[in-house]
């Protein structure tokens, strides 16, 4: 690619864009410098420039520039993949240049952390700069951006923790909101604080970037703001097939890849299951089977998307269908909005459901539902596959489906919302127009467990306690744990804790044949006092396999049934959380894990935030009954507590890390807690409010030994002096 390849493809552009009547694309004197650095455009950014031209969202340039000018908030409608998740920031990033940035920056915000990682390498490659300088992400724990940054992908999260200490957005002069049909809580909650930062910004502009058909209630949100639409490239639907797949779908699913494969039409199919369980389960039977078939069929080769709890991402390397091989890509979720290779794919087959947790506020605890799509949903998955692709839907027809995606502030646990909300108040930002406003229940429930956890004062505002909080990126019980770890000396162990709570599962599910070698490795972690403390011991032996030259830490893991990358996050956490503490200059004791008294001090850490996860084995079974809702439970067989050989017998009174409505109601992480130590550290208005059981009247003659049996049956209700109990509670309160 020489001087003359470079300036014929400039000219090239340039004779199209005039000819056009299109924006300049670059800002500097000369034609050929790059205006975000004042360097020579590369032929890369020529060749790149001939692609992006053919994106339907280019078509929508001039309009969108001119109606950037004039209004501070603009509504973007294109299909996911018309480019403008990629076009857009660019054209934002270039107005902010055309200003010198006198009001800011560019952020562009996505629901899942792989997909801003991706697009932030593919909008640099497309800028002609480089990674991590005029283009860069944040995602979680992990920044690759500098001062010279103009564009930055980022997800929700992080764009609301900016806002705690620099509400107004002060550092942004656009902020991109893409995604936003998804309607996650953050996205929720960003939209509706932006209304109120756009009051006092009206310098601030916002674009917000949705799928089509926009929902309704998002274009009444946004009264008055302009919409700019793009429909479809192509005119032509493709023809779609309706079929009742019932309570068998994902059978009818797998027949139909597989009758897909033997027909021998070329093309890629994309199918779409209702959970990561049955995601990965069709791709061991689809490898099974694709083994099976004759080879004059051509492989079949299942390929996992958008599993990772940091969002969707890219397809495998592989571009298209090569020879007679077939990709079969499973996805759920929102796999809509993946990184798909269309032009391969000729085959959607649509199960028509998704499985989801849906908290229940009453119990503190998440159900699992299956629930049909929406239509906007059904539709975008259907022009995956193109004009000249089959859908095949099971389900009966679009009639049935609901309009528009749930919210999932909706059905979520909001307390940590109402905290970011009580600490924006705070900051100045105190009004939030929800699209769709939470639950009135679950509102109440938010604010009352708040409360429990000490992190309001009198008046509902944010105590002492509460801000501190809020500065922790944990959910709030776990926070409060941490917070506590800091009183009674065992902070090391507790930010290990939190930090394997908080990253995905580390232990892997054992393949077929192998669950027997599977209990052995995990029961060289397990410790006699519980859950809490094994994931220390594995979080432990860990850290020591990757300091250790002779081995590797990745083989390690696979040696022992582990997840690297969930450690790995681990790891990356709990670094966070110690720079979180250092920050905010609490004391961070040294290690002392294996003592009697570490072991007790963590216990009364966890108390003080999990006081509201207590339950106790009401009949030596391990029926466990759930103190704040007398609910029935079984502790989880990936815990040290069970029937196993080996296995630690079932304790009487247990700490439970979740409880979900699932299956057999099964509580994870579990560890045995001593009755006496939770009278001393529950708050006495909670224990008051706990329901009438056998297991509170056992607690209660602990509380207060002297009080008539007539007398406690009269009331259930706690004497709220605490007699002398009160001089042993937790101060942390």
């Amino acid at each position: 690619m020489g001087d003359d390849h470079k300036s014929g493809a400039r000219k090239e552009a340039q004779s199209r864009a005039d000819s056009a009547g299109e924006a300049p694309f670059c800002f500097g004197d000369e034609l050929e410098l790059n205006g975000f650095d004042g360097l020579p455009f590369s032929s890369r950014y020529y060749e790149l420039l001939a692609q992006r031209r053919t994106l339907p969202v280019w078509g929508l340039r001039r309009t969108f520039d001119d109606a950037l000018v004039r209004a501070q908030l603009l509504l973007v409608c294109a299909h996911a993949h018309a480019g403008g998740s990629t076009q857009i920031p660019q054209w934002c990033a270039e107005s902010c240049l055309s200003v010198r940035f006198r009001h800011g920056t560019v952020a562009c915000t996505q629901a899942g952390g792989r997909r801003a990682v991706d697009l932030t390498l593919r909008v640099a490659d497309e800028m002609d700069v480089n990674v991590g300088h005029e283009v860069g992400y944040s995602v979680g724990r992990e920044t690759c951006c500098c001062s010279d940054t103009v564009l930055r992908y980022c997800t929700d999260d992080v764009l609301l923790r900016e806002m705690m200490s620099d509400p107004f957005l002060e550092h942004y002069g656009v902020i991109i909101v893409d995604q936003a049909h998804q309607r996650t809580v953050s996205t929720d909650l960003l939209l509706g604080l932006l209304k109120d930062i756009l009051a006092h910004r009206p310098e601030l502009r916002v674009v917000v970037l949705a799928a089509p058909p926009l929902a309704d209630n998002l274009r009444s949100h946004f009264r008055g703001a302009p919409i700019i639409g793009l429909e479809s490239p192509s005119s032509v639907l493709p023809e779609v097939v309706h079929s009742g797949g019932g309570k068998d779908y994902f059978f009818s699913a797998l027949r139909l890849v597989l009758e897909i494969h033997r027909t021998k039409e070329d093309g890629d199919v994309v199918v779409f299951l209702a959970s990561e369980e049955e995601v990965h389960c069709a791709s061991s039977i689809l490898q099974k089977e694709g083994t099976r078939l004759g080879a004059h069929l051509g492989r079949l080769i299942p390929a996992v998307l958008g599993l990772s709890r940091e969002g969707p991402g890219r397809p495998p390397d592989e571009r298209g269908t090569r020879g007679k091989s077939r990709r079969a890509f499973l996805t759920s979720g929102h796999g809509e909005d993946l990184w798909w290779p269309v032009e391969s794919v000729n085959f959607v087959v649509d199960c028509g459901v998704q499985k989801k947790m849906v908290y229940n506020p009453r119990i503190r605890a998440n159900s699992e539902v299956l629930q049909s799509i929406s239509r906007c949903q059904a539709e975008l998955r259907r022009k995956l596959c193109g004009p000249a692709g089959k859908c095949f839907c099971l389900y009966a027809d679009d009639g049935q489906l609901p309009a528009r995606r749930s919210p999932r502030i909706l059905e979520s646990n909001i307390t940590a919302t109402v905290l970011f909300l009580k600490r924006m108040e705070i900051g100045g930002l105190g009004q939030c127009e929800f699209i769709d406003r939470p639950d009135p229940e679950g509102l109440m429930q938010a604010l009352e467990e708040l409360d429990y956890l000490a992190a309001l004062d009198d008046d509902g505002n944010l105590s002492e306690i509460g801000v501190v909080m809020s500065e922790i990126p944990l959910e709030p019980q776990l926070a409060k744990a941490l917070l506590a770890s800091c009183e009674f000396d065992c902070v090391s162990e507790m930010l290990t804790v939190a930090a394997m709570l908080s990253a995905p599962n580390c232990f892997v599910e054992p393949p077929t044949g192998r669950t027997l070698e599977a209990w052995q490795c995990r029961r060289k972690f397990q410790h006699h006092e519980g859950d809490h403390f094994t994931l220390i011991n594995v979080y432990s032996a860990f850290d020591r396999s990757r300091k250790d030259p002779h081995f590797s830490a990745e083989k390690w893991c696979r040696d022992n049934f582990l997840d690297h990358s969930a450690l790995q996050t681990a790891e990356s956490i709990r670094a966070e959380l110690t720079d979180t503490l250092n920050r905010i200059e609490l004391p961070v004791s040294e290690p002392a894990f294996g003592t009697r008294s570490n072991a007790a001090n963590l216990k009364r850490a966890l108390l003080a935030g999990f006081f509201m996860q207590i339950a106790r084995d009401v009949d030596g079974s391990g029926n466990y009954l759930i103190l704040a809702h007398k609910h029935v439970a079984q502790v989880h067989p990936q815990s040290g507590y069970g029937p196993r050989p080996g296995e630690l017998g079932l304790p009487e009174w247990v700490l439970f890390h979740e409880y979900t409505l699932a299956g057999n109601n099964f509580m994870r992480v579990v560890t045995e807690i001593s009755p006496q130590v939770f009278i001393q550290t529950v708050p006495l208005y909670f224990f008051s409010n706990l329901p009438r059981s056998e297991s509170k009247d056992i607690l209660q003659h602990m509380l207060d030994p002297h009080a008539t049996a007539g007398a406690r049956k009269a009331d259930g209700h706690v004497d709220e002096s605490g007699g002398g109990q009160s001089a042993d509670r937790c101060a942390v309160q």
